[in-house]
């Protein structure tokens, strides 16, 4: 899943795709690169950010995702937490609903999920963007994140949502510490036991920095966020979201034919 923000305040591209026509071209080149889906977002949710009215998010995202749409019949994701803004994104063309929220939204968010039909991810956030990362605490971070997607499954599915379209992301970066990253990282086969596909958003994240401090610069991870990759890779994950997809294929592809010569 190739990355593209649509925000002027984006952690990890600085605003570079802000306007439609940059947008539409960086989407098309994560697709020429490799990508087989991509994911539009026009509401920033790193550490410390504020929220956007819907309008303002639809304004940003909606011709991106009509002009793609336009161009390729590649599977397409709206990153966001509005029910009214998914709605109008997949009215526009989009295939997939994104949400780090994981339906929490609003009281009609998973009802709608539900009306739309599409692909839902459902994503675990401890807190909100704003202060999510105002120390983050679990008393056993992997067991909370499962308990957490599972009941969120659950209610999508009891508002209709047909289980095989749900997939689940533990949301790396999202409300944990670097440990807690590093703990969910290391047992992502508890949450893939709980039965359901899943995304592992790691590219660009802090906790890179947290392990090499002179990677400020969210370009400056690339070696960190395949490192992380890989690992997903190994762990039998189906989807990763990256904004380095020539690299992340790369090395993909490396890897498994590593593996395959092993026998």
């Amino acid at each position: 899943m190739g990355v593209v923000n649509v925000t002027p305040d984006s952690f990890s591209d600085g605003g570079r795709f802000f306007s439609v026509q940059a947008a539409v071209d960086q989407g098309l080149r994560l697709l020429s690169e490799g990508a087989d889906m991509l994911d539009i977002g026009g509401e920033s949710t790193r550490p410390g950010a504020a929220p956007l009215s819907a309008q303002a998010e639809m304004d940003r995202v909606l011709p991106v995702i009509e002009a793609l749409r336009q161009s390729t019949p590649c599977p397409i994701s709206i990153d966001t937490q509005k029910a009214e803004v998914a709605r109008a994104a997949v009215q526009m063309g989009a295939t997939i609903w994104n949400d780090v929220s994981a339906l929490r939204g609003s009281k009609e968010a998973a009802q709608i999920a539900a009306e739309l039909g599409v692909p839902v991810v459902l994503m675990h956030m401890q807190g909100e963007p704003g202060t999510m990362q105002h120390a983050p605490h679990y008393e056993d971070v992997v067991a909370e994140v499962c308990a957490f997607l599972s009941e969120r499954a659950g209610a999508a599915m009891d508002a209709g949502v047909a289980r095989g379209a749900i997939s689940l992301d533990p949301g790396i970066g999202f409300g944990k510490s670097l440990a807690h990253n590093l703990t969910l990282l290391a047992h992502l086969d508890q949450i893939m036991a709980l039965g359901f596909p899943v995304l592992l958003g790691v590219s660009r994240k802090r906790f890179v920095q947290a392990l090499d401090p002179s990677a400020s610069d969210p370009t400056d991870r690339l070696g960190g966020s395949l490192a992380a990759a890989l690992m997903g890779v190994k762990m039998g994950v189906d989807v990763i979201r990256v904004h380095d997809v020539r690299e992340t294929v790369q090395a993909v592809r490396v890897w498994q034919a590593i593996q395959a010569a092993r026998g």
